[in-house]
């Protein structure tokens, strides 16, 4: 069901309930009003009749002739009078005694001073009337048909207006839902329009309602599709590049040695470049494997409370074994107090810092003559900090706000091989971790990264 529809029958079934129960006491009220007045002109009626027969002295019989004289016997009232012994006094109908009294019913009366009550159609109303120094109790019984009749117009009246305001509420109901939901409407057929082809398209945007805010938060969200689809592009075009150069380098370095017959060292030659060419495809597959997984959502990745100052010393030892060569310190500030395992530990993935400070400790290695970098572990406040500095050629300013662009190798490229993904791993890991990093570089004065992580 439609939410236009659904929202026409919800506000149409609220409207009916409400003209439900406004008709319902319309009717009630007007029912018992009906009622009480009718008893109260019945012992009035009842009391002049009693006043012409005990003061006018009227005789019975013509009283009597009066009543079967009247018009419309059914409203026509039936008086009876008795004194509390239940003698009967006076009786407009003996032989019809609509009431049918007994004694029950007249000591009742004496007792209570009045009683009402229904039999069939009739209302009858008796009570307890004082003339003169006597007690007498009378009775008096009727039809109320023009009361009842208007009733009764009352009810067909109120069921017809119902059922017409019912109508007409669910018509303005429909129009009313069809204006208010347009919107949604014109924006589910320009949503129909967005495809993967034209991600630039997006919603119109001419309110400041819950629509507007619908169409915005949309839009934010085409936005980071759009941003995600470029990235990823650019992603597979620079792999493409990437694996591309090893593999034609390797191809064509095996083409060239099978091409004549040549002596065990060339050939031993042609194996080591392969290997290294291999090498590099092995490195690029590892890095983009850990690119992978520094983009996982935080949820599937698994965090515990690690001490940076192992994980530092870890990762100086596996590039140390790969890299005899290199030279990496590493300088810790003392703390003042006894808080120092709490300083530097973080709620982090132990693989993953890792990684990152690999290639933060690498990039400082690789730049450098000789290969030498320094990793100083501090905190401020919250945070623990760990810079990497080395001394190294430095980076034009010109790259620097590009340099954690995955793929991207700036301009001392030439003096190192790499394949441009370690920095913008490192970002992705720091983030990951709800940290920061940033970079201070000048050409030929050296390089300094600055990781900031919230210690637990």
């Amino acid at each position: 069901m439609k939410i236009r529809t659904r929202l026409t029958l919800l506000f149409t079934g609220m409207t009916a309930a409400l003209l439900l129960l406004f008709a319902s006491v319309v009717y009630f009220s007007f029912s018992q009003d009906r009622e009480e007045e009718y008893y109260k002109n019945l012992r009035q009626q009842a009391v002049t009749k009693a006043n012409l027969l005990l003061d006018a002295k009227v005789s019975p019989q013509v009283l009597q002739l009066i009543y079967k004289n009247a018009s419309g016997s059914s409203s026509q009232e039936e008086v009876a009078i008795y004194d509390t012994a239940f003698h009967l006094l006076y009786h407009d109908a003996v032989e019809i005694d609509k009431v049918k009294e007994t004694r029950t019913m007249i000591r009742e009366i004496a007792e209570n001073g009045q009683i009402s009550f229904h039999t069939g159609q009739l209302q009858v109303v008796g009570f307890l009337y004082a003339h003169n120094g006597n007690d007498y109790i009378i009775t008096a019984a009727a039809q109320d048909e023009y009361g009842l009749f208007q009733l009764h117009n009352l009810l067909w009246t109120l069921v017809g207006a119902f059922f017409t305001a019912v109508v007409l509420v669910f018509l303005v109901g429909q129009f009313f839902a069809r204006q208010a939901l347009k919107p949604v409407s014109d924006m589910v057929d320009e949503v129909e329009e967005i495809t993967a082809t034209n991600l630039d398209l997006r919603l119109k945007n001419d309110s400041k309602d819950e629509i507007g805010e619908l169409a915005v938060t949309f839009n934010a969200m085409l936005d980071r599709l759009e941003q995600s689809f470029d990235a990823q592009k650019q992603f597979v075009s620079n792999i493409s590049h990437e694996l591309r150069t090893p593999l034609t380098a390797m191809m064509a370095e095996l083409e060239i040695t099978a091409s004549r017959e040549r002596p065990a060292e060339e050939y031993r030659q042609s194996m080591r470049h392969a290997i290294t060419d291999a090498q590099q495809l092995v490195k690029l597959s590892n890095s983009l494997l850990d690119l992978a997984k520094a983009s996982y959502d935080p949820s599937e990745i698994h965090f515990r409370e690690v001490r940076l100052d192992e994980i530092i010393m870890d990762a100086r030892r596996d590039i140390l074994q790969a890299h005899p060569e290199y030279k990496i310190s590493i300088v810790m500030e003392e703390a003042n107090d006894d808080s120092d395992d709490d300083l530097i530990s973080v709620t982090g993935n132990e693989y993953l810092l890792k990684v990152a400070f690999i290639n933060l400790m690498e990039n400082g290695c690789k730049f450098s003559h000789p290969p030498e970098t320094t990793v100083t572990l501090t905190w401020f406040k919250g945070h623990t900090i760990l810079r990497f500095a080395d001394e190294g050629i430095g980076m034009e300013k010109e790259d620097l706000p590009h340099i954690f662009d995955p793929f991207y190798r700036g301009r001392n490229h030439r003096f190192v091989d790499g394949n441009g993904i370690g920095l913008s791993l490192a970002m992705k890991i720091v983030r990951l971790h709800r940290g920061n990093i940033s970079v201070a570089s000048k050409p030929g004065q050296g390089t300094v990264f600055t990781v900031e992580l919230p210690h637990v």
